[in-house]
Parts: C-alpha cells; structure tokens; sequence
C-alpha cells in the first residue's frame, strides 16, 4: 500500500512547514473535499495553513498543530487507500480521533470491529463508526454488556448507535427480533387531538426509529420485517406483563418514562436479550412534580455490576456543529439562573 512521503523545511525560527506528498492525486483530490472544504475544516480545527500544489500539501503552523494536522490527513488518505467512502463526518470523526487506525475491514467481520484502537459497525446498507472518543466507548459498551445507558443531549449518536448495533445483532443471529420503544409523553402536543387509529396517532412520534432502521436496512426488508413481527416499534406502555426473551431492546427518550414505567421496563429483560436505554435529562416533558425514571435508575443502578452508563457532552453533537454551540448556551443559561 502506497503511503505519504514526508520532508520538513524551516522557515522561520518559531514555525516549520511540512511536505506532505500523496501518490494519488485522484485521493488527494477527495481528501481535500469539494473547492477544499475538507482542508479548511481541518485549518480551522488546528490552527494551521495548508497549501495545496500538484499531489502535495504544504503545512504551516508551529510544531504542535503541524503535527496534528500531518495525522488527521494521513488519517484521512488511509482511509480513501482502502477505497472506502469518505463522508463529513469522517472529517470530523479524524479530528475528533487523530490517532485512530483506519484498518481495512475483514470480511469474517459482520458485527463489531476491535482491531487495534478502531471500532466499526457492520450494517446490510452501511459500516457505522465512532466519530468521537464517547461514541467509541458507547459502541464498547453496546457488544460488553447486556443492558446499556447512554446519557446525554440530541444529536450525539446515542439511538443511531443502538439500532446499528441491533441491526448487527439481529443480521448475525443472536437475536431473534428487534424491540423499540418510547415513552407515550408529547413535547407540546397531545396525541389524542391526531387524526386517526392508535397506530396512525403513535407513528409520527415513532418516526426517528424508523428513520434510524432505514438507515441500515432496505426499506422493503424493514416492512417485511415489521410484518413478520420481527421489528416491533410501540410506545412503552405496551410493554407492561411481556418478557422480552431473544431480543435487541431500545428504550428511546427515556427521560420521559416515570420511575415506575422504568422499573417496569428494565424488568422485562429475557433470556438471550440485550437492552439500550437512551434519554436526555435536560429535555424532560414529564408533568411538573413527576420524577424521571431515567434520572432515578442513573442513581440506583450506576455501581451494578454488567450495567454500562455512557455519558454524551455537546462535544459529541455529530449534527451540525451549531447544535453543539446550541447546547451549550442553554446549559450556560441554565447555570446563571439556577
């Protein structure tokens, strides 16, 4: 496999340029990105100034972000050698990570790859990977324990990761169906004024889980499997007296889940099954003086043994980075007036 060469010239007593030459120019072409958006995000996150001439980059800055820049490229160029498909948030997932090992996937690997420092998930339609160090930790968590927290505000990959990782689980067989669930709460609006039977007035407020399994799975495949009760998607009231036995279980928006409907929940846990739940505590619809479940089951349940609790920041925000910004205005808000 071809790889960068690499010289150093001084320019100045406190800055020193690199050379970064590519044997590709039809990589380095997709690793600069369309009119060189890719460069400038990667000027933008480490200070330094890139040049692109012919099949090389030169890069300015002092030693520290020069050094981190060379990485993320490199990064990125390994990636496009092994011809795979190189997205924005690639980009963002080679800043975020500068020192992961892009490794060409094995084809033995379906569910999960933990070759050296890189992690990945195998998909009918897509290979899903971490795209910052909590998304890799979560992604860990997922395939080492049998019941899973992941903790944190929109937009950070907690219900896209959880239903990559079902999906695997299901494709590979060791479990039998995919189970997905959400409080019954309405932020704002009230199910009951919809137009339409139970199903017509709970899909709409099910759509992001069926926007994440389309994501991995052929549509037509989807509806045949939610015909065939192998994908289940209902409001978590519907959960109450089941044992859900060889099962992948997401519980999504938990924070709206009273602590009774959450012990609930967790207590259907089967045999040969696997459960994930995801919440923002900062977005609880609940009543005024109804506690959370998912706020009460952090506390109770954080030292069990076999439990994961993953916990996203806005660092993790994989939207647009305004979301991240967002975010953390709110919080910022939230601490000047409490």
């Amino acid at each position: 496999m071809a790889t960068t060469a690499l010289t150093d010239a001084v320019t100045d007593a406190n800055s020193t340029e690199t050379s970064l030459e590519f044997p590709d120019n039809r990589l380095l072409i997709e690793l600069c990105g369309e009119l060189n958006s890719n460069l400038s995000k990667i000027e933008t996150a480490t200070g330094v100034e890139i040049a692109h001439r012919g099949n090389v980059l030169s890069l300015s800055g002092d030693d520290e972000q020069r050094k981190h820049a060379e990485t993320i490229l490199r990064a990125i160029y390994s990636r496009l050698e092994q011809r795979r498909p190189l997205e924005a948030g690639d980009v963002d997932a080679a800043i975020r990570m500068p020192n992961e090992v892009f490794d060409a996937p094995r084809a033995s690997d379906q569910i999960e790859m933990f070759k050296g420092d890189h992690v990945e998930i195998r998909t009918r339609k897509r290979i899903v990977e971490p795209r910052t160090p909590t998304q890799k930790a979560y992604v860990k968590a997922l395939f080492d324990n049998e019941l899973v927290f992941g903790l944190g505000p929109a937009g950070t990959g907690k219900t896209y990761l959880a239903v990559a990782a079902a999906v695997s689980n299901y494709i590979e067989g060791h479990v039998d169906r995919i189970i997905l669930s959400r409080p019954a709460v309405e932020a704002g609006e009230r199910l009951g004024f919809l137009p339409g039977d139970m199903k017509e007035k709970v899909d709409p407020y099910m759509q992001p889980l069926y926007d994440a399994l389309n994501a991995f799975l052929p549509a037509k495949q989807v509806l045949r499997m939610i015909e065939d009760k192998q994908i289940e998607i209902a409001p978590l009231a519907f959960m109450r007296g089941r044992t859900l036995s060889n099962a992948y279980v997401i519980l999504d928006e938990a924070q709206n889940a009273t602590t009774m409907q959450m012990k609930m929940f967790l207590t259907r846990l089967g045999e040969g099954s696997r459960m994930v739940i995801t919440g923002d505590m900062s977005q609880i619809d609940l009543p005024k003086g109804v506690p959370s479940g998912l706020v009460e089951a952090e506390r109770i349940l954080r030292n069990v043994k076999g439990i994961g609790f993953t916990r996203f920041t806005s660092v993790d925000v994989v939207r647009h980075p305004m979301v991240g910004r967002i975010i953390d205005a709110y919080d910022a808000a939230a601490k000047r007036d409490a």
